[in-house]
């Protein structure tokens, strides 16, 4: 791994489409782009979902065949076009 990228896990794309509920900002759903063990990563298509860093998030995946488990995130990271959101630990 080089010094530039500190990821812990590998990433493998994946195109699904994610509920996000933030509690003050609602809810959005927003395409992945991403996915590891740690976490996925969220393109941001929609300007008015604007998380900080260190916010908690409630996400679902969409467009399954029976509902999707329901999973708590943190925003650990903001780039141009999305966000990266790890997997909460229980306690959090």
């Amino acid at each position: 791994m080089s010094t530039a990228d500190r990821r812990e896990h590998c990433r493998t794309a994946m195109s699904a489409r994610v509920k996000v509920i933030h509690e003050e900002l609602g809810e959005h759903v927003f395409p992945t782009r991403d996915i590891s063990d740690g976490g996925i990563f969220i393109a941001l298509e929609d300007a008015s979902f604007a998380p900080e860093l260190g916010d908690k998030v409630i996400v679902q995946v969409q467009g399954l065949p029976v509902p999707a488990p329901i999973l708590n995130m943190v925003v650990v990271r903001k780039t141009d076009d999305g966000y990266g959101l790890q997997f909460a630990l229980d306690s959090e």
